[in-house]
């Protein structure tokens, strides 16, 4: 499962830092794979070919987001999702229309921290 933010933020920025694989936007900015990775010129999670320095248009323009390709939940890392863990107004939740299992997203930790 990945996590999203729901629109109930209220932009105190507490679980950007607290993503371990830097997975969390503020409002308005954009995003790329290789932002607290070590993925550069890659094929995705999904085997196309990308560029991971490649800036993404930002996923939301009012409050902070999460990039799913990018969440892990904090698996391989911490033993719950850190977002959710600091966010004062529990609008870290997850992410229905993202569903993946504990195996999923260990490899995605492992394609992401590539060493």
């Amino acid at each position: 499962m990945a996590i999203r933010i729901t629109d109930e933020c209220i932009n105190c920025g507490a679980c950007e830092p607290e993503c371990p694989n830097n997975a969390i936007y503020e409002s308005g900015v954009g995003w790329k794979l290789s932002d607290g990775t070590s993925l550069k010129s890659i094929e995705d999670f999904n085997g196309k070919k990308v560029d991971a320095d490649f800036e993404n248009p930002p996923k939301e323009d009012e409050f902070f987001y999460i990039v799913t390709d990018k969440c892990t939940e904090c698996n391989g890392f911490h033993d719950e999702p850190q977002c959710a863990a600091v966010c004062p107004v529990d609008c870290c939740i997850i992410d229905d229309d993202n569903i993946e299992s504990e195996e999923e997203l260990l490899n995605k930790k492992k394609w992401l921290h590539k060493s």
